[in-house]
């Protein structure tokens, strides 16, 4: 079997064929999914929303939690394939209950898509005290993949995609005060660390996880127009990243460098589906193929060398199970 990605041993590109304006119809050419069961996380807006749409077509039926159900039913009417179910990712018993559910169908779980995240959002706790972007975006999925893993070995052949973000080189994962009760607390910080959890949690889980024919993927969207992740940034944000000018219109160099929703799903779909990744895995993915090991944190693209130590990942992993309380040891 391969080398683990610790420390970034296989994050090397594969010559995918594909770019930064590569779309998810592209990347799912000539893939068959009939047959296979697919949940994605936030799949009902977004890149999500563009994710379950191409796996779908491509025959797939897609479980697709939410927890609006009535603007959910909106956003999927038409899609063939797609069942509905209630999930609050923000509330650990809604998690354990979903995940029953799907469990008692016997079904087996052939793609996991852990898509749903928040951004630019304000110092929020949820009800155990946990700061809401460690909570949402790394947490509930750490506790959802723990609590589907019998349904993923099922399925003698599965994989975990993990929507992470460039945006991890804002912040490694301080495990010193990674709830910010003594520090002073950013948005950006925050977001930061929950997706460095995210890159970190993906790359031990695959060194788990493979000896069961599971495998784990991390990986960037990039910067995608016309979603919801900006919904709470505030509105002088943008002025004071130079993204937009003193009546908040986006510049246009900024607005011509945001890839459309298709564009930005394309690497969830590529991950979740090519066949070059296949005996691969922990890697960290972006415009649909393996990224580069950039260990330059003042260098915006690839993965940073923090985001793949293996000591940080086995320690976070320790402190998930600790923070959830669940034991997690794929067997």
């Amino acid at each position: 079997m391969e080398p683990y990605n610790y420390q970034g041993a296989l994050q090397k590109p594969v010559n995918s064929g594909f770019n930064a304006k590569s779309t998810t119809k592209e990347v799912i050419k000539g893939i068959d999914l009939s047959g296979k069961i697919a949940i994605v996380t936030g799949g009902n807006t977004g890149i999500g929303l563009e994710t379950v749409k191409t796996l779908s077509m491509a025959g797939a039926t897609v479980i697709v939690p939410a927890r609006d159900i009535e603007k959910a039913k909106k956003n999927l009417a038409g899609i063939a394939h797609v069942e509905l179910e209630e999930l609050d990712l923000a509330n650990p018993g809604s998690i354990d209950a979903f995940a029953a559910k799907f469990l008692a169908s016997g079904r087996p779980l052939h793609l996991l898509i852990n898509n749903a995240g928040i951004m630019w959002v304000p110092l929020r706790r949820d009800r155990r005290g946990f700061e809401s972007q460690l909570a949402i975006n790394y947490l509930a999925h750490f506790q959802l993949t723990a609590r589907v893993w019998a349904a993923l070995k099922k399925a003698n052949g599965a994989r975990v995609v993990h929507v992470s973000s460039g945006g991890h080189q804002f912040s490694d994962f301080d495990f010193e005060d990674p709830n910010f009760i003594h520090r002073e607390y950013e948005t950006l910080l925050g977001y930061g660390q929950s997706k460095t959890a995210v890159n970190l949690f993906s790359l031990e889980f695959d060194s788990r996880a493979r000896t069961y024919g599971v495998r784990s993927y991390a990986l960037c969207p990039g910067a995608v127009g016309a979603t919801e992740l900006s919904r709470e940034a505030p509105a002088d944000l943008f002025q004071k990243l130079g993204y937009s000018d003193s009546e908040g219109n986006i510049l246009p160099e900024v607005a011509a460098s945001l890839k459309t929703i298709p564009q930005g799903a394309a690497t969830s779909v590529w991950c979740a589906t090519s066949p070059l990744l296949d005996g691969v895995g922990g890697v960290y993915c972006e415009n649909a193929e393996i990224a580069n090991l950039n260990s330059d944190v003042s260098v915006i693209g690839g993965i940073k060398a923090y985001s793949l130590d293996e000591k940080n990942a086995k320690r976070l992993w320790n402190l998930s199970e600790e923070m959830t309380g669940i034991a997690f040891e794929p067997i």
